[in-house]
């Protein structure tokens, strides 16, 4: 299962996506998170649904690496589906000893699965089409009023890079560290909830000394070639928005608009 996550992944291409200013990506994927959580009704869930499948036939992404990226968190869709469909109060469908599911739960059980399903694969088309400089340096000059106010932008910046960079690569070492435990005869699957967490303490350790091993390794590099941070450095490649960037926008801003209307049609009809 760890093999299927692929958020922090860079998949190198030639689409105008993957050709768009980083600053511009930044600003469309907290507008589509934002559109997400105030879309109330199917339909303007549809428009981000649709949104995020006309992003992805842009940028060229094949269709099972958007399923291999969204297969490791199907288990927390079914899981706040069934909440949903349990807890949220409504006209009754049908009732089971304490319990009792509702049209407004199964309605909101498929909202939010939806909705959760949309936000992954829509914040992973970021690092899937942004190399993970190009990020660093998007973060940094959208952040850059920040700095006038003493805030270190580059550094944070460059650690919010590094943790995205790294989260394939830990995650292929927690890989090889169960497989490896698995081979040597540990038991980690069976047995109690307190034995299986007291079986994951063979896993976790090693996963740490090799973090900590891989952070020393890479400050090593750094200052090897002279890294002093932000202060002083030129940039390979100057950031300019481009056409792309502003149809984009504006593509957005549609979206957003349609996902307004449809809310207020949907709550005039819900009233009726």
């Amino acid at each position: 299962m760890f093999r299927d996550i692929s958020i922090g992944q860079y998949f190198p291409g030639e689409s105008s996506v993957h050709r768009m200013d980083p600053r511009m990506k930044l600003i469309l994927t907290f507008s589509y998170v934002v559109m997400l959580f105030i879309a109330f009704s199917g339909p303007s869930l549809l428009v981000g649904a649709l949104f995020v499948i006309i992003a992805y036939r842009v940028a060229g992404i094949p269709v099972r690496l958007i399923l291999r990226g969204i297969k490791p968190i199907i288990p927390i869709v079914i899981i706040t589906g069934i909440l949903n469909m349990f807890f949220v109060e409504g006209k009754a469908i049908f009732s089971f000893w304490v319990f009792s599911v509702s049209a407004e739960g199964v309605r909101m059980a498929v909202l939010m699965a939806l909705r959760i399903l949309c936000l992954i694969a829509g914040t992973a088309l970021m690092t899937y089409t942004t190399s993970p400089i190009a990020l660093t340096d998007g973060i940094e000059l959208l952040f850059a009023p920040l700095g006038r106010l003493g805030a270190p932008v580059h550094e944070i910046a460059m650690m919010m890079t590094i943790t995205l960079r790294f989260i394939p690569t830990l995650i292929e070492e927690t890989d090889k560290i169960m497989s490896a435990q698995k081979a040597r005869g540990g038991d980690l699957e069976s047995g109690n909830f307190l034995q299986r967490v007291r079986a994951l303490i063979p896993i976790l350790i090693p996963l740490f000394v090799s973090a900590f091993r891989r952070a020393e390794e890479l400050a090593l590099a750094m200052e090897c070639r002279c890294y002093h941070g932000g202060e002083g450095r030129t940039r390979m490649r100057i950031l300019k928005f481009s056409s792309a960037d502003v149809y984009s926008a504006l593509f957005m801003a549609g979206c957003v608009a349609a996902v307004v209307a449809l809310n207020r049609l949907g709550a005039a009809l819900w009233a009726l």
